[in-house]
């Protein structure tokens, strides 16, 4: 990572390295990445990942959801490699349908950040989602939600602890995502992390957990190094896993934060903005 912005031109990482490809791990986001809008994987975009896993490198989804909540998105892909879930938290063998890796958030921090933000900022809306292949996600009084995803209503918080939990999403009647996360950072950071994955999205996590947590244990498990690894992505959450990839490709629709740091800024993703940038290191195709 350069840790500077720039426009989609050629990297410093062009094909001609050791292995004759220019990167052999391609790390794609989903939300607001792979996926357009509506939630679909253009044609586009499968070709291009196929012709470059054609060429011997290798795709991995790397998301801020749960495997639960991804799976849908792995079938209809035919994806059978290892995906990293859960903001870091899950690494899934998609193919053996087992949870390789799976980190838990320690429910009584969790309760403690939760109270401590509270004190600061007010009643927030709360939601978790519980560990496991098939955890679910609870979804407390007055969060809101993609109502196209499978959620369980709860009505109080005591709930949320009854069964190992990966994460907390919060949400404030009045603050912003990005407000809401440096408030939670500054109370709360000595207990959890806080990142913001997406409109209406901040996450509480265990402490020290990324995106890059996962990603670089899925890299080692394929035998491939930082530097061999090409990321795209849209939101504050993919900030890590940009400053642990060779190269971060930032969407045209992406939070401002991950624009400043990234290699360089593609189309969107209703635009399939992977396309361009694999395209142009991979092929022509």
């Amino acid at each position: 990572m350069s840790g500077t912005e720039a426009s989609a031109g050629p990297s410093a990482h062009e094909p001609g390295g050791p292995h004759g490809l220019p990167y052999r791990l391609v790390a794609t986001d989903l939300d607001g990445t792979l996926l357009r809008s509506d939630a679909t994987v253009s044609q586009a975009s499968r070709d291009v990942l196929a012709a470059v896993a054609a060429k011997g490198a290798a795709h991995i989804i790397v998301t801020g959801r749960s495997v639960s909540w991804t799976l849908h998105v792995l079938d209809d892909l035919g994806y059978s490699g290892l995906a990293v879930c859960g903001q870091g938290a899950q690494v899934y063998d998609a193919g053996a349908g087992r949870l390789l890796t799976s980190v838990t958030l320690d429910r009584q921090l969790a309760a403690l950040s939760l109270a401590k933000i509270e004190a600061e900022v007010g009643p927030l809306a709360v939601a978790a989602g519980r560990d496991g292949l098939t955890g679910e996600v609870l979804i407390g009084p007055g969060y809101i939600y993609n109502p196209e995803l499978p959620v369980v209503h709860v009505t109080g918080t005591d709930q949320l602890w009854a069964e190992p939990i990966n994460k907390l999403y919060i949400q404030h009647p009045d603050l912003s995502d990005d407000e809401l996360t440096q408030v939670a950072t500054d109370v709360a950071g000595d207990l959890v992390s806080a990142t913001m994955a997406g409109a209406g999205i901040v996450e509480l996590l265990p402490l020290g957990l990324t995106k890059a947590t996962g990603l670089s244990l899925a890299a080692r498990r394929l035998g491939v190094t930082a530097a061999e690894t090409i990321a795209f992505g849209d939101m504050p959450n993919d900030v890590p896993m940009f400053a642990w990839a060779g190269h971060g490709v930032a969407m045209a629709n992406a939070h401002p934060e991950l624009k400043q740091i990234a290699d360089e800024v593609t189309a969107s993703n209703d635009a399939d903005g992977i396309v361009p940038v694999l395209n142009r290191l991979f092929g022509p195709f």
